[in-house]
């Protein structure tokens, strides 16, 4: 694996390819971000691996310094998957010059759930895709489905900018627990990845609560009342141990919006997916399950 850390170098190294396959990480991989990389090898053909940590992505009081950085290992677990190269750019290189062009995405899906309580985020993560999107230019991209909102709206910039990338989503990793991979888990204490487990036995519950709903022949707006119901008791439950929840939010795949009295809920035309956020201590985690 070439190891490489300035764009034009990438530009020269990888004249030539027509069918990259990308995935771009923040580093610290974990078996997560291994199964985006043997997925991308599925669909493309030599497979790029980034990593950098997004400043711009970070809100003031959030983690962007003690971030984990782990260059080394990462380097060790990439040349074990047998990528190609692994773009490693410095923060000037990437922004040399204050980066006041910028991607914002739509307030309707990029100000809702981790927008709301995130500001800034998704036009972080939308300028540095699209930067990396043009160093690597790729046919295809692997993201996770993890980070849900963060998949739907890197699909719909390709689409509305015209970006010849198809981007490929693979489901989330989760340890034998049911606990999502995260390079974040690393601050959770022994005793908070026990007990981190309750989000996504949650999720798991009112998916099944939901399925009860749909089973039963309630007419439509009782359903959505009770949907409604599902949702603010799961928000009871994790907050009454010891969670703090941004929020838990049973929303319409298709455009994350919640789901309204004139909407038919039927699972088969109209899917769902509960996302979460919380914090466990100092530790914020997300995850979802679709429905």
């Amino acid at each position: 694996m070439k190891v490489i850390h300035t764009i034009s170098e990438l530009r020269a190294h990888m004249r030539g390819h027509t069918r990259v396959a990308f995935v771009p990480t923040m580093g610290n991989l974990h078996e997560g971000h291994l199964e985006l990389i043997r997925t991308a090898k599925k669909h493309g053909n030599p497979v790029v691996v980034s990593i950098f940590v997004n400043r711009l992505q970070f809100t003031p009081n959030e983690d962007f310094d003690k971030y984990p950085r782990t260059l080394q290992a990462d380097i060790d677990k990439l040349n074990a998957e047998g990528v190609y190269v692994l773009f490693a750019p410095a923060e000037k290189e990437m922004y040399p010059e204050p980066q006041s062009y910028r991607i914002y995405p739509p307030t309707d899906i990029g100000d809702i759930l981790e927008g709301e309580f995130r500001p800034g985020f998704f036009n972080g993560v939308c300028t540095v895709v699209l930067k990396l999107f043009s160093c690597v230019q790729p046919l295809v991209a692997v993201f996770g489905k993890k980070d849900y909102q963060q998949l739907m709206l890197v699909r719909k910039m390709c689409s509305q900018l015209s970006i010849p990338v198809e981007i490929i989503a693979q489901d989330t990793v989760r340890a034998q627990n049911g606990l999502a991979l995260s390079s974040r888990n690393n601050y959770l204490t022994i005793e908070e990845k026990v007990k981190a487990i309750q989000l996504y036995q949650t999720l798991c519950k009112m998916r099944q609560d939901i399925l009860e709903v749909y089973n039963n022949h309630f007419d439509n707006i009782l359903k959505i009342k009770k949907i409604n119901a599902i949702e603010a008791n799961a928000k009871d439950y994790l907050n009454n141990e010891g969670w703090k929840v941004d929020y838990i939010s049973i929303r319409k795949q298709h455009d994350l919006q919640i789901l309204k009295n004139e909407d038919e809920f039927n699972l088969s035309l109209n899917p769902l997916v509960i996302l979460a956020a919380a914090k466990l201590g100092n530790t914020r985690l997300i995850d979802n399950l679709e429905v």
